[in-house]
């Protein structure tokens, strides 16, 4: 019978960890859906992905708001080449999620071109069924 317990205990806690695991692939779904839209300029899909309320801080200290992000990023002063994630960690709590990540960022501002190797901070939060970037704060990294 204690067996028969323990193996009852195992499932309950994998069978609880399933909705965990599912959540983290999400959010790493997120991130790159988020990076290949920044890519791609695809205004439809940073829409949906950038929350309203969204605090965006680059390595620079230049910070901006959804609208300001959008429109540089519309106007071509900020063109991303590529985004590519070299190591993600991402921690969940409940409809709010940190992902923390390396990456390297190769594009232009205002024509000066930049490959930067960076430390990102991202706050995801779930609003209407779908996760949304809220915060971006990236480091330089030597």
């Amino acid at each position: 019978m204690p067996m028969i317990r323990l193996l009852l205990a195992a499932l309950l806690a994998a069978a609880l960890a399933l909705p965990a695991m599912a959540s983290e692939e999400e959010l790493r779904k997120a991130e790159k859906d988020w990076a290949a839209a920044v890519v791609a300029a695809d205004f439809n899909a940073l829409g949906r992905i950038l929350a309203d309320r969204l605090i965006y801080a680059h390595s620079t200290g230049v910070v901006e708001d959804k609208a300001e992000y959008l429109a540089k990023l519309r106007t071509g002063a900020q063109k991303y080449a590529g985004i590519d994630h070299q190591a993600m960690t991402v921690r969940l709590y409940g409809n709010t999620a940190v992902v923390h990540a390396t990456v390297r960022m190769t594009g232009a501002t205002k024509g000066e071109p930049f490959d930067n190797r960076l430390m990102m901070l991202h706050l995801w939060v779930k609003q209407d069924g779908r996760w949304q970037l809220a915060a971006h704060q990236t480091t330089r990294l030597p």
